[in-house]
């Protein structure tokens, strides 16, 4: 019986490691100088860098991102540099003290696409000026389970046609202005009931259903010329039974590359994320992920050491020797990295993108009319401000919210007091001030139920307490009849909403 043997590769290990590494885009540690590892990796052909709320120094803000973004060009000129700067909920940029940006979920309760594009248009400015060429926007998930732990607000919406809209508004704002986007997380993570920085979320849907729910944004987004599209670590059973999307062939190669005819970057979601370290870990997941038809591995949400890039190259590496990943697949993977670097060196040099002013006045223009307000509303002493948290998400991390901080700045002698499931009894704070104004901001009371207990409770005691819903829409009988509705929990809102109730003014507002 003949024996079989693997034919070797056309090119040796070195150039193979250089492949490898241009599909790799890490996190590090750090908010003026890149560490050490990260110049010796860039020489090499590192791809790119991921930026979070690590790197910021809240005392310097964009000037000290543009610093460190100069320092990563003298560390390696081709370096890709990205972050999730989606605003609303979930903000890198302003991760010390809350978005600048309304959210998507206040951007799809206006549907104005010529202002979700001059907004995004606005980011990806300031995101110029910082030095950062992609930006893992826009969330392209449809909001269609109402218990779904990781998406809501970050979704512009819960049907198809309108997310689709401001997906394609979004993609075309940001990109104009020279930031590459990225249409995340395919197939779609709306759905599911799961978060996947815990577990393996599963959509529950049929093929039919999906294509008519979760993939017209892709769609819009794909011809609207969408730079990269992000993966999802969920289970689809009606496309591959049991295997992440980031890793299934027949959702990344089948589904997004022959059916909807995307030839663009396919990045994953961060692989740090459980539902993939915990499961075939990071290396393996890499191989894995390439073999699919994605091109680029984002690491680094919790991993910032040269151990992990180091492995997922050697990995990489090693599967093409053994014959498990063809070397074509990863050149194209390289290719395609190769292919967005020209795309951004283009932009860089493009004089009269990289001078507009980041004025913010779309920003602020959408924040104010998202507001809306029921009853009466102004006040007329220095309140008790009741915020209900939760424990935060990984994926938008601690950020501050709630308009307790800006009133208090607005009304001296403002009692601010953050409420947690199982925590001070309301009562026991109400009893202490009883002759105060109440307002209880809540977040997300659809999937928490202790958020409207704790307004039933207030309600009981002080029935002229005013709900401020920082999240999806609550039912009628939590806000009550005097509301107010920000559409999500970016700061912009919340100094509009404390304006609102410390004014006269604020009484004009209707729903």
């Amino acid at each position: 019986m003949p024996t079989t043997t693997t034919p070797a590769p056309r090119v040796g290990p070195a150039y193979l490691r250089r492949l490898a590494l241009t599909t790799l885009f890490p996190g590090f540690d750090g908010t003026t100088t890149p560490p050490p590892w990260l110049p010796r990796m860039a020489a090499e052909g590192l791809g790119g860098v991921v930026l979070f709320g690590r790197n910021v120094d809240p005392e310097r803000g964009d000037a000290g991102v543009a610093q460190l973004t100069a320092a990563l060009r003298d560390a390696g000129p081709n370096l890709l540099v990205g972050i999730d700067e989606e605003g609303g909920d979930l903000t890198r940029l302003d991760a010390s003290r809350g978005s600048a940006l309304p959210g998507n979920g206040a951007l799809g309760a206006l549907d104005d696409p010529a202002l979700t594009e001059r907004v995004a248009a606005e980011l990806a400015t300031r995101l110029r000026q910082c030095g950062i060429d992609i930006n893992f926007a826009p969330v392209a998930d449809v909001d269609s389970e109402v218990t779904n732990p990781v998406i809501g607000m970050r979704a512009f919406g819960a049907t198809p046609d309108l997310v689709a809209r401001q997906v394609a508004a979004f993609v075309t704002g940001q990109q104009g202005a020279g930031v590459a986007g990225a249409a995340k997380h395919f197939p779609g993570h709306g759905g599911t009931r799961d978060d996947s920085h815990y577990t393996v979320p599963v959509l529950e849907r049929s093929l039919d259903n999906i294509q008519r729910t979760d993939l017209p944004p892709f769609r819009a987004a794909i011809k609207s010329d969408v730079q990269i599209v992000m993966t999802a670590h969920v289970v689809v059973p009606a496309i591959d039974g049991s295997t992440p999307a980031t890793l299934s062939p027949d959702t990344i190669t089948g589904l997004l590359r022959d059916e909807l005819g995307y030839d663009g970057l396919v990045m994953t979601d961060g692989l740090d994320m459980h539902a993939i370290s915990r499961g075939v870990g990071h290396a393996e997941a890499g191989v894995l992920a390439l073999l699919a038809g994605v091109d680029a591995l984002c690491i680094g949400g919790d991993s910032t050491d040269p151990e992990l890039p180091e492995a997922m190259a050697a990995a990489l590496v090693e599967a093409v020797l053994e014959g498990r990943l063809p070397e074509e697949r990863l050149a194209e993977a390289a290719a395609r990295v190769e292919r967005l670097r020209l795309w951004v060196h283009e932009r860089r040099d493009e004089t009269a993108i990289t001078n507009r002013a980041a004025t913010g006045s779309a920003a602020v223009e959408a924040a104010s009319q998202v507001i809306s307000v029921r009853g009466a509303v102004v006040l007329d002493a220095a309140p008790v401000v009741l915020e209900l948290h939760d424990e935060p998400s990984p994926a938008t991390g601690d950020v501050p919210w709630g308009i307790g901080a800006p009133i208090a700045a607005r009304l001296p002698g403002t009692v601010v007091v953050r409420l947690r499931e199982g925590g001070q009894d309301p009562d026991q704070v109400l009893r202490s001030v009883p002759d105060r104004p109440v307002i209880v901001c809540v977040r997300g009371t659809q999937r928490r139920p202790w958020q409207v207990e704790v307004v039933n409770t207030v309600r009981r005691r002080r029935p002229e307490v005013i709900v401020v819903d920082h999240g999806p829409d609550s039912t009628a009988d939590v806000l009550g009849d005097h509301h107010v509705l920000t559409r999500g929990a970016a700061r912009v809102t919340a100094e509009l909403v404390a304006d609102l109730l410390t004014t006269p003014q604020g009484s004009l507002l209707s729903p």
